[in-house]
């Protein structure tokens, strides 16, 4: 079981930019898949990035590719969300969450360990 912790979160301008972080701990953490997702609310939650267990494949959604970027540390079981060029529609409670099995995907079903979130507003 990987257990996950997310900060960085809060209110931003659009424009702006945030830093995501979400803490690992648990033995399967270099090798598993890390991903964002975010929750709108009245909406369902949806796929946002993902990265590889080694960092050298990364995925987005296309509503962010070019704004956000995924990256992650094994030495501190910490992956990130780099959030540019903020917008509006960026604004939800984000999700951490590992995929042990290493797999590519985009599904919230692929992902079985997940943190608690932390809220992103983005003010127009």
């Amino acid at each position: 079981q990987v257990q996950l912790v997310e900060s960085g979160g809060g209110l931003v301008q659009a424009g702006g930019s945030l830093r995501l972080s979400c803490a690992a701990s648990g033995r399967t953490f270099r090798a598993a898949t890390m991903g964002w997702f975010r929750q709108a609310p009245g909406k369902e939650r949806r796929f946002v990035a993902a990265i590889s267990w080694g960092g050298g494949n990364t995925w987005y959604t296309d509503s962010v590719k070019g704004r956000f970027t995924i990256s992650r540390d094994n030495a501190k079981n910490t992956v990130y969300l780099q959030m540019n060029s903020l917008k509006p529609e960026d604004t939800a409670v984000y999700y951490c969450a590992a995929d042990r099995y290493g797999r590519y995907g985009t599904s919230g079903d692929e992902y079985g360990d997940w943190g608690q979130g932390t809220q992103v507003t983005v003010s127009s």
